[in-house]
């Protein structure tokens, strides 16, 4: 990777992250994303608002063992659950993490999202699982989402947000922007009546046509 490869995508990673902010989906300094990264990978650092990071600020990490803390600018406190997902998922480059309304309600009444459209399928099956809730940063919480996204791309976690993978940064975003729509769907189905949820059937046949459908790459 060339010095200016290696920029545009430190940039590339900070462009998403004010997407999000800008999109509604992202507040504050909240959420976070990582890329793989040659060993390892590039993640956000922690306590950074958007429109202040710059390239350099993105922390470099292994995808095996601790990050050198000692710095003034530190890793994404999250960084244990985007480890553990870019170690255990190869075919995943970029991991997002963020608190959008709606998918963070769910979270709030701990549930998991059924299959109530068909969309459901951009994330894997025929659900988003729901993670137990655990102290954010915790190991704890990086084991219980590295588990519910083993055959997953997407996982609700308790009383806190929602974290999504991708192939590519662009596609782990549209994921997230499409779970949150989901959830969105899914709370208005609920305060008007009761969802009718698509059987497993209907559901294996919707993955199976599903394909690689999404933004592609046109680079």
């Amino acid at each position: 990777m060339t010095p200016a490869q290696d920029t545009a995508l430190r940039q590339s990673i900070i462009d998403g992250c004010l997407w999000m902010k800008n999109s509604g989906l992202n507040q504050g300094t909240s959420g976070n994303i990582s890329v793989r990264y040659r060993d390892g990978m590039l993640i956000t650092p922690s306590g950074v608002p958007y429109e202040k990071m710059r390239p350099n600020m993105l922390c470099y990490m292994p995808l095996e063992g601790e990050p050198d803390l000692s710095g003034d600018i530190r890793p994404s406190t999250e960084w244990r659950f985007h480890q553990s997902i870019l170690r255990s998922k190869p075919d995943v480059t970029a991991v997002v993490h963020a608190h959008p309304v709606h998918a963070t309600a769910i979270a709030v009444q701990r549930r998991p999202i059924p299959a109530c459209h068909y969309m459901i399928a951009a994330f894997g099956g025929n659900d988003v699982p729901l993670v137990d809730y655990a102290l954010f940063g915790s190991d704890e919480l990086a084991r219980m989402v590295a588990d519910a996204m083993s055959k997953r791309t997407a996982c609700i976690m308790a009383n806190h947000g929602a974290v999504v993978a991708g192939e590519s940064l662009d596609r782990a975003l549209w994921r997230m922007e499409e779970l949150d729509n989901l959830a969105r769907v899914y709370l208005l189905a609920l305060s008007t009546g009761t969802p009718e949820i698509l059987t497993d059937a209907q559901m294996e046949e919707v993955v199976a046509a599903f394909g690689n459908y999404g933004p592609k790459d046109m680079d």
